[in-house]
């Protein structure tokens, strides 16, 4: 058989994986350019920050010319680590109408993808380019990050895989330091998993072991189940240390990583963290169901408490 035909892995409904090497993404393709978003008046671009590996992110802010400094997001998006891009039109949209409710400057960050570039890929690229946004604490580089930024107020958010992404290099910067305060963690459906169920999880072996297959996929099977980035339960000390004040747990009644999430406020609250965390969950919906659906009530809702969670002022 032609190895360019012949799929040795099948990743449904993201992608399929051939014997040649070629990858064939089956949805989260699309790209939109940055620019004046006419919608909201928010304004992005694009900044290239390794040439090597391609690493990029897209800034947002509501108006490039003022003065007053503004929070900062840090955005991971989601897509199994595998499918979508900060420049798809699912985030541009999201980010505009967030960026336009918050009047935050964000940073959504364009991280490599497995299967090309298998996981930790994504982590040392998302880390990397948080690096950097910290590197304009001190003044100079890039203006909207330089001039418009309150660096005391940083926040980290994602959502599925991104949100594990932003779990995972805020434990890094523990260990890292990036000489900015890291003021808190969105975790928005977050895709986390371990061998064992957790409360209501399917328990089902064929259901368990395809997740715990695709996660070997997304590591180029490089690390198993019990992997602490997958299972956060597995390093309860990193919990206890987040280098951060507060987390936003965001969960939906209808999606496999309820319960996980869920989880992991409850461990969280619970381990000594002296921080402050809250956990909202959204009835009769499904995984991500705001990005599908974003002109809801409940996403609406979901997007509202977004909001509040990046301008409260403590």
């Amino acid at each position: 058989m032609d190895p360019d035909s012949e799929i040795v892995f099948d990743f449904p409904p993201f992608l399929s994986l051939y014997k040649s090497g070629r990858v064939h993404r089956l949805i989260g393709t699309d790209y939109v350019d940055a620019g004046v978003d006419p919608a909201t008046g928010v304004v992005s671009k694009d900044v290239v920050i390794d040439l090597g590996t391609g690493l990029s992110v897209r800034l947002y802010v509501c108006c490039p010319s003022a003065s007053t400094r503004r929070p900062v997001l840090f955005y991971c998006h989601g897509g199994a680590f595998v499918i979508e891009s900060a420049f798809s039109p699912t985030y541009h949209t999201f980010l505009n109408n967030l960026v336009a409710r918050a009047d935050v400057v964000a940073v959504s960050v364009e991280y490599r993808r497995a299967p090309e570039h298998p996981l930790p890929a994504a982590y040392d690229d998302a880390f990397a380019a948080l690096r950097w946004v910290a590197s304009h604490a001190s003044g100079g580089g890039e203006p909207w990050l330089a001039e418009r930024s309150d660096f005391d107020r940083v926040f980290l958010a994602g959502d599925s895989a991104g949100a594990n992404i932003a779990h995972n290099i805020l434990v890094r910067a523990r260990a890292e330091p990036l000489g900015v305060k890291i003021e808190g963690l969105a975790l928005i459906h977050a895709y986390f998993w371990g061998r064992d169920a957790v409360g209501s999880e399917p328990t089902d072996p064929s259901f368990r072991q395809w997740l715990e297959t695709t996660w070997g996929f997304v590591c180029g099977w490089s690390a198993g189940i019990e992997d602490p980035r997958l299972d956060p339960f597995r390093d309860e000390a990193a919990l206890r240390e987040l280098p951060c004040r507060r987390v936003l747990v965001s969960v939906a009644e209808r999606d496999w990583f309820r319960e996980r999430g869920k989880a992991y406020y409850e461990r969280l609250t619970a381990s000594g963290w002296e921080g402050e965390a809250e956990l909202a969950e959204t009835e009769g919906e499904e995984h991500v169901y705001f990005l599908s659906n974003p002109n809801c009530a409940k996403a609406s809702a979901e997007m509202a408490r977004l909001v509040a969670f990046l301008t409260r002022i403590s």
